[in-house]
């Protein structure tokens, strides 16, 4: 028993170790064909490649796996479902003033007669 769960981690690991050095190679050479001639910009080495590969994570993809999409969204479908009609309208509302949903335009300010 344990030893198979030792063999599952050290796949588990080789398997992250072969997928960032294939990604980092693919991410390295792409760059390297593409970004110089297209916008003037500097070559990158591999562990530059694997840099901007987390950082994109980091910034556009958050932090570990997503599986099954939004729980959040699922839960909020739920909630609505469950809503009546009059809780649903009073969301609505809610919803506009803090989210600034569509206003009456607002009077011109009165200038008085033009000279």
């Amino acid at each position: 028993m344990r030893g198979r769960r030792i063999f599952r981690v050290l796949k588990v690991v080789a398997i992250v170790i072969v997928a960032f050095t294939v990604f980092g190679f693919l991410t390295t050479h792409l760059w390297n064909y593409l970004m110089p001639s297209l916008f003037g910009l500097r070559t990158l080495t591999f562990w530059q490649a694997i840099g901007l590969i987390v950082l994109g994570r980091l910034l556009f993809g958050g932090i570990g796996p997503r599986f099954g999409g939004a729980p959040w969204r699922r839960h909020m479908k739920e909630r609505w479902e469950q809503m009546t009609p009059e809780e649903r309208e009073k969301f609505r509302e809610g919803m506009r003033g803090r989210c600034g949903g569509p206003r009456a335009p607002e009077p011109e300010p009165n200038r008085g007669p033009a000279v």
